[in-house]
């Protein structure tokens, strides 16, 4: 998948390798084409993004519209957000 410049902000991804793998994570920011920095709010604090390559991801349906908004707009987004998004989606599982 391509990434364009903000388009894929707020996606939630499946992590497919790595320490990570098997987890589900929010794309916080982008790097370049090849990398972008994701984050969980448990293991990966939205202080200290993962930088993780788009080919060890698996891109959902999902996209968590109010942190993408917030990452848009510059505010800040806690931790607790991501997690509580992430734990709803987690329980109805779509890959």
């Amino acid at each position: 998948m391509l990434v364009k410049s903000n388009s894929c902000l707020g996606k939630v991804v499946y992590s497919k390798a790595g320490r990570d793998s098997n987890r589900f994570f929010i794309i916080v920011g982008i790097l370049d084409s090849n990398y972008v920095y994701i984050c969980d709010g448990d293991l990966r604090l939205i202080e200290n993004p993962k930088k993780k390559k788009i080919k060890h991801l698996t891109f959902t349906n999902s996209t968590a519209e109010d942190i993408k908004d917030l990452l848009l707009s510059g505010k800040k987004i806690s931790n607790a957000m991501i997690r509580k998004f992430l734990q709803s989606y987690d329980n109805n599982k779509e890959v």
